[in-house]
């Protein structure tokens, strides 16, 4: 079964209902042992860092995160719960993240002259990097939905596994061994973002279940 972490913030029901109506059931979940013995686990979030970061220390969920990265099972993480991963973010000083990956989350430049917005809200087309399973049939410069001010600057830009521009070319997804998380939300990008977690399912080892109404 895959898991999805509830920790208090975050599209849970979205996540788990594009899992759902695509034959895949999921649980949503906060018990440490569910976590512990899932096939798949996914880490999605929406609001700030600092928040996320707390909540899961409150409910007794980094560790058992960590521990599940470390046991080499698919991983997948969307927004906050790829920028958690890194050491730490502009967005709360003080608060340090995960440490999976070396680096910190940064905040977008004001971009006055472009008349740009943050945050950048909406569909963008992605640049894609390398290859990862999670990204099997899905063309470069497909189009994916963002919202967010900050996004990862990884310290090893090896595991840049997807690029997009927004005024300036920065990081959208990271990829090395079990870990894949992106900046955009699947679940709410149409064909490609629903295929995208088909795959993850799929290196799971989940099979299509009848899918629910």
């Amino acid at each position: 079964m895959i898991a999805i972490v509830d920790y208090g913030m975050g599209n849970l029901r979205s996540v788990s209902k594009a899992f759902d109506l695509q034959g895949f059931p999921v649980t949503v979940t906060r018990d440490q042992d569910v976590i512990s013995n899932a096939s798949g686990l996914v880490l999605p979030g929406v609001g700030a860092f600092g928040d996320c970061v707390r909540n899961l220390d409150e409910y007794g969920l980094t560790t058992p995160i960590k521990d599940y990265i470390d046991s080499g099972r698919p991983f997948l993480g969307i927004c906050l719960g790829l920028q958690v991963l890194f050491e730490e973010s502009e967005e709360s000083p003080g608060v340090p993240g995960f440490g999976v990956f070396k680096g910190k989350v940064v905040k977008f430049p004001n971009f006055k002259e472009e008349r740009l917005k943050v945050p950048h809200m909406g569909w963008n087309e992605i640049l894609i990097q390398k290859d990862a399973p999670v990204l099997e049939g899905i063309p470069d410069k497909s189009w994916f939905y963002f919202v967010h001010s900050y996004y990862p600057a990884p310290a090893d830009e090896s595991i840049i596994a997807v690029k997009a521009d927004y005024g300036i070319e920065f990081t959208a997804a990271v990829y090395k061994e079990n870990v894949f998380a992106s900046q955009f939300h699947p679940e709410k990008s149409s064909e490609y973002g629903l295929k995208m977690l088909r795959n993850f399912a799929a290196l799971c080892g989940e099979e299509v279940q009848a899918a629910s109404g």
